[in-house]
């Protein structure tokens, strides 16, 4: 039996300004440990939306979520950040790296974040999961001297740095060309394959969406499919 990572029960969500919009209409759908899963729509159809409500970023809905068996709903929001920080990994179109620091320290500050290795212990994570990403080599880089591939493969390495139970993308292969979201791809397809990694990304790129796991397309704020 595979583990459930997340769910969504009848996910409604209005924006006010200054008229009330309904922009998702009871979305319900469940991941299960491993899944690599993808979600498609036009542009406005509620997918980053969605996203941000799963990621607990917006907790202004109605309906539930539940991360690893448990609801978020009605925590506190010191409670939100540590589910997000713990439990959650992001991956976004803009890589959000730091130039002030190295690779290896951007990788780390989630990890130092949360609190719950030493130092010493978070590093050695950091350098696996560059490692594991191909690009161990430019740890002591700092992010501007890297190329937009390599930056992306990093913000990966951050986002894996606390063994988070899901990976969530907004569009992270949007800013990158064939070769590097290709490469992205790769990652992804053998974080679920051999690691057990579950993935939701949420792209505008069909070829992308047609080698994951499962699509889940959305029309105006709903899901049609998937």
């Amino acid at each position: 039996m595979e583990k459930k990572v997340l769910e969504a029960k009848n996910i409604v969500k209005y924006f006010h300004d200054p008229i009330s919009i309904q922009v998702l209409k009871s979305v319900s759908f469940s991941l299960n440990q491993g899944e690599f899963a993808s979600i498609i729509g036009k542009s406005g159809c509620g997918k980053s939306t969605l996203l941000y409500i799963l990621s607990t970023m917006d907790t202004d809905f109605k309906g539930e979520v539940w991360i690893d068996g448990m609801s978020t709903s009605n925590k506190k929001e010191a409670d939100l950040a540590r589910i997000r920080n713990e439990k959650i990994g992001f991956v976004f179109q803009f890589h959000y790296l730091l130039n002030e620091f190295t690779v290896l320290k951007n990788v780390m500050l989630p990890g130092e974040k949360l609190g719950k290795f030493s130092k010493q212990e978070i590093e050695h994570r950091a350098l696996e999961k560059l490692r594991i990403l191909g690009i161990e080599n430019e740890a002591l880089k700092k992010p501007n001297q890297l190329s937009g591939g390599q930056k992306q493969r990093v913000a990966i390495a951050r986002s894996l740095i606390n063994d988070p139970i899901i990976i969530m993308g907004d569009e992270p292969t949007g800013n990158l060309d064939k070769k590097n979201s290709d490469i992205v791809f790769n990652i992804f397809k053998e974080l679920a394959e051999s690691y057990k990694q579950t993935l939701l990304i949420v792209t505008h790129d069909n070829e992308f969406a047609n080698n994951t796991h499962r699509i889940i397309e959305m029309v105006d704020g709903s899901i049609v499919s998937g």
